[in-house]
C-alpha cells in the first residue's frame, strides 16, 4: 500500500516533510557532464565485475560499479506504464546524480526542467534537472546535496511533480539496504583502470587518459 504522503507546503506537526533549499553547487554545466556520461541503465543489469566489485541484487534493487571506477549506482525498475527505471549514482568525490527514465515520456536530451521531489524525509522544490536519453528511454538527471542519499535511504516513497502535474510516484521499500551497499561499493573504487598493453606493446585503448609524469625536483 502506498504511503500517505502529505504536501510539503502544509504546515502540520505530523507532517514528515522538510523542504530543503536547492544546493548552490548544482549547475547546468555540471548536470550536462553527468548527462553526457550517464548511460547506466543498460549496465545496471549486467553481472560484470568492475573495479573489483561484482554487481549485486538486493531485493528489487541492483547495485553495480561504474566501468571507469569513478563510483557506483543503484537501480530499480517499476512495473508501470512506460517501464519506469530509477537510478541513483554516487561518485568517489561524494557527489551524486539521480535519474528517472520512462519510454513514454517526451523529454528531449538537454531539456532544462524544474521538478519538485518529495521524500518522506525531505523535499526539493523547483529543482533543476536535465533531459537525457538512455537505454532506449527518455528521462532526466539531477544532482543533489550530499544529504540526499541519506534522505533517500530513510524514505518510504518518492513523489516527483512538474508544477501541478504528477510525474512519478515511486515506492522506495528496501532503499536503506541498497544505499548502504552503494556506499560500500563506492568505498572500494580506485578510479580509472590503467590501459594494459598486449604482447605487441599496443594498449587495449591507446586513447585512455594516462597519469601525468611527475616532475623531478
Amino acid at each position: 500500500m502506498e504511503p500517505n504522503l502529505r504536501e510539503p507546503t502544509v504546515i502540520a506537526p505530523a507532517s514528515p516533510f522538510r523542504i530543503m533549499p536547492r544546493p548552490t553547487g548544482s549547475c547546468h554545466a555540471a548536470l550536462m557532464r553527468v548527462a553526457a556520461v550517464l548511460g547506466l541503465a543498460a549496465a545496471a543489469a549486467s553481472p560484470a565485475c568492475a573495479q573489483g566489485y561484482a554487481a549485486k541484487q538486493l531485493g528489487d534493487w541492483t547495485v553495480a560499479a561504474s566501468k571507469d571506477g569513478s563510483g557506483c549506482f543503484i537501480s530499480r525498475s517499476f512495473d508501470q506504464p512506460g517501464g519506469t527505471t530509477l537510478l541513483l549514482g554516487m561518485d568517489r568525490d561524494g557527489s551524486n546524480h539521480f535519474s528517472v527514465l520512462n519510454e513514454n515520456w517526451s523529454i528531449r536530451p538537454q531539456d532544462r526542467l524544474k521538478l519538485t521531489f518529495r521524500l518522506t524525509q525531505g523535499g526539493y522544490p523547483n529543482h533543476q534537472a536535465i533531459g537525457i536519453v538512455a537505454d532506449g528511454k527518455q528521462g532526466f538527471v539531477a544532482a543533489f546535496d550530499p544529504k540526499f542519499p541519506t534522505s533517500f535511504a530513510g524514505s518510504k516513497a518518492l513523489h516527483i511533480d512538474r508544477g501541478s502535474t504528477p510525474v512519478a510516484r515511486l515506492p522506495l521499500d528496501g532503499s536503506g539496504a541498497a544505499v548502504a551497499e552503494l556506499q560500500r561499493c563506492v568505498a572500494v573504487q580506485h578510479g580509472p583502470a590503467k590501459a594494459v598493453a598486449s604482447d605487441d606493446g599496443i594498449p587495449r585503448d591507446p586513447f585512455a587518459e594516462r597519469p601525468k609524469p611527475r616532475r623531478k625536483r
